[in-house]
């Protein structure tokens, strides 16, 4: 099965921007599995942000970070990226991948495949 590492997190100043990486390894081709990423603030839920399909042609993105973060993929590379800008307080939180084989989803249930998350925080 596939092994995700995410890094990139820290902390960053209201407005600032980040860029996550998600490193693949294992699990046979990168390019079968559909990704995403989901985040979870502390007390709450996990959360989902974004997700591309496996040719990285289509992407789906949640109302709160829509037109601020960008789901990208380099299959070659076996890595996943988010880049976040624009980021508010409310953005910070644990960030995680995921992996699928089947379908873009955007529920967490959907995905048997996960890293061990990377921290964000954004504060002043």
């Amino acid at each position: 099965q596939v092994q995700l590492v995410e890094s990139g997190g820290g902390l960053v100043q209201p407005g600032g921007s980040l860029r996550l990486s998600c490193a693949a390894s294992s699990g046979g081709a990168f390019e079968q599995y559909t990704l995403a990423w989901f985040r979870q603030a502390p007390g709450k839920g996990r959360e989902f942000v974004a997700t591309i399909h496996r040719t990285g042609d289509s992407t789906v993105y949640a109302d709160s970070v829509k037109g601020r973060f960008i789901i990208s993929r380099d299959n070659t590379a076996k890595t996943a990226f988010l880049q976040m800008n624009t980021l508010k307080p409310e953005d910070t939180a644990v960030y995680f991948c995921a992996a699928n084989t089947f379908t873009m989803a955007t529920t967490s249930g959907a995905y048997p495949f996960w890293g061990q998350g990377t921290e964000v925080t954004v504060s002043s």
